[in-house]
């Protein structure tokens, strides 16, 4: 049977945890790490059969795959601990893979362990069309993003330009460019952006629109994808997580189905 760890105890990892808890995984969930304690003993209240909270390194050596829902910084310091131990990875937080340096090292250390990175789909839909479809001439991969106000507020980009989210009283374009600049000034509302540049055609290609709506009551992202194949839209409107409304209740869905995917027998989608 899979042994799941967890790092991070916020919004996403208390779904995931509370999946595995359910047995919609089958899987043995072998503990909790959080930086702060008080998120794991939030977590364990809400559970039935309680994991321990164990620390980073008895957490690796339990466990055959780490999944990491905290943070990039949680990526960058427990991510080589876990792959230079051979045991399996799954990174949320993939915008710290904006870094192609890191992203090299990492799959080297996969590759070199025997061991895999698992990126879930997150809040969009499309991927299996623009992973099948970069098998051949991919011509234009763009994300369009529209948020409530709130659900954009701390964003670098937001706080670097100055810019009031209250004041806003229509859809108004608040950013465009490429994923990767989407990214930097967007870390923990696009997320959705990195994935999609490392199926299709790169992160300085991609292109990224954000838009701020006051009347939006959901995350929507609409991906277009043009190539050779042809062309396809896929538009999400999500319905934000219970416990951050930066980030949508599909990608802690996402992160459940890659788990319940990798201990199922039957494999369905590219």
């Amino acid at each position: 049977m899979l042994k799941i760890g967890v790092i991070g105890c916020g919004a996403i990892g208390k779904e995931i945890c509370k999946a595995i808890d359910s047995k919609r995984i089958n899987a043995q969930f072998v503990g909790v790490y959080d930086k702060t304690a008080q998120n794991c003993e939030r977590l364990l209240e809400e559970l039935d059969n309680k994991p321990e909270i164990l620390p980073p390194d008895e957490l690796i050596s339990r466990a055959d795959i780490v999944v990491e829902s905290a943070s990039q910084a949680a990526v960058r310091e427990f991510g080589p601990r876990v792959l230079e131990t051979g045991k399996d990875l799954m990174v949320m937080s993939v915008g710290v893979f904006t870094d192609p340096g890191l992203l090299g090292r990492f799959m080297k250390m996969a590759s070199d362990n025997r061991c895999k990175i698992y990126i879930p789909s997150g809040a969009i839909a499309g991927l299996d069309g623009l992973k099948s479809s970069s098998m051949a001439t991919l011509n234009k991969v763009t994300l369009t993003t529209t948020k409530n106000p709130k659900g954009l507020k701390g964003a670098l980009y937001v706080i670097e330009n100055k810019i009031n989210l209250d004041s806003f009283r229509e859809k108004t374009l608040l950013f465009e460019g490429s994923a990767e600049e989407a990214i930097r000034g967007f870390p923990e509302n696009v997320n959705v952006a990195a994935s999609l540049s490392l199926a299709g055609i790169g992160i300085k290609e991609t292109r990224v629109r954000i838009f701020v709506d006051p009347a939006a009551s959901r995350n929507v992202h609409e991906v277009t994808v043009e190539g050779a194949f042809g062309k396809f839209t896929c538009r999400v409107e999500n319905v934000p997580s219970p416990g951050n409304p930066r980030t949508s209740f599909l990608a802690a869905l996402s992160a459940i189905a890659t788990l319940k995917k990798i201990t199922e027998p039957l494999q369905i989608g590219t």
